[in-house]
């Protein structure tokens, strides 16, 4: 049975939204929210949950090069946490190192939905059954 996926990449300014299904397991930058506050950013996010009716959520996690955990680690697991209570929608937060590092971002240029569908497609091609 095909499912849909939604993927998040989350940082405090903007938060990247991708999209993808399991049967063909190919991600896709859906979009980029950027509201000033939580109330609006998760407005927002229900929006797209009621759009899409994802059967989960990928939520990317930054750690440092060496596995190690620091702040924004903290602040993604509360929001995969936040997700899955506000929506009901399980969320697996998966590792996102070197996610950025690959879409070679230019300084000012808004890549966080990109990032979302990298994180996603990583999901994809590592823990979803052929």
């Amino acid at each position: 049975m095909p499912e849909t996926v939604l993927a998040f990449d989350f940082g405090l300014k903007r938060i990247g939204v991708a999209v993808g299904n399991t049967v063909t397991k190919q991600a896709q930058p859906l979009t980029v929210i950027s509201a000033a506050t939580n109330d609006a950013k998760f407005a927002a996010i229900d929006e797209l949950i009621t759009q899409w009716q994802p059967a989960r959520c990928i939520v990317g996690l930054p750690l440092h090069p060496d596995g190690a955990e620091h702040e924004m680690t903290q602040r993604c697991r509360r929001f995969a946490n936040q997700l899955h209570g506000r929506f009901g929608v399980p969320t697996i937060a998966i590792d996102e190192r070197y996610s950025s590092a690959v879409l070679g971002n230019r300084r000012g240029e808004v890549i966080d939905d990109q990032a979302a569908a990298v994180i996603l497609q990583q999901y994809f091609d590592s823990y979803v059954e052929p």
